[in-house]
């Protein structure tokens, strides 16, 4: 995965997917907030343009309405303002199978404590333990 690639996806999976869910219509992401959180010193040019291509734009549906920042525009201080295309923000575009994958076991992890509970579980009962009433076997040399 490129790192133009992981920019993208934090994007989505951070601001997108967020906006969806509050139901805006509009939403900014600051490009020195990625550049931190993807520990990506030096590299905001890079993160200006996946926020701008049109890879990342059709695929959230977006349009970009607006960018503030210095001349350049290849800036930590560079604001993107984005708006969904489509009226209802909570629609999501089309998914992809992985996405739609994702956490497809969550309910069913929940019932059973949790993932770590469910595998502390199975791990505990993997070996069956000997009764006491049967006799150890000893090998033979």
């Amino acid at each position: 995965m490129t790192n133009a690639d992981k920019i993208r996806l934090y994007g989505e999976e951070k601001y997108v997917l967020l906006a969806r869910q509050q139901k805006l219509t509009r939403f900014s992401i600051r490009v020195g907030d990625i550049v931190r959180e993807l520990k990506l010193t030096g590299r905001a040019p890079a993160v200006c343009s996946a926020l701008k291509t049109n890879e990342f734009l059709d695929k959230n549906d977006l349009k970009l309405v607006d960018a503030t920042g210095p001349k350049s525009g290849q800036s930590t201080t560079v604001v993107y303002t984005y708006e969904f295309k489509n009226s209802d923000a909570s629609a999501p575009p089309a998914e992809d199978s992985w996405t739609r994958l994702r956490g497809a076991l969550k309910d069913v992890f929940s019932e059973l404590g949790g993932g770590e509970s469910y595998l502390r579980a199975e791990r505990s009962n993997f070996y069956p333990t000997q009764s006491e009433d049967e006799p150890m076997q000893e090998e033979h040399k």
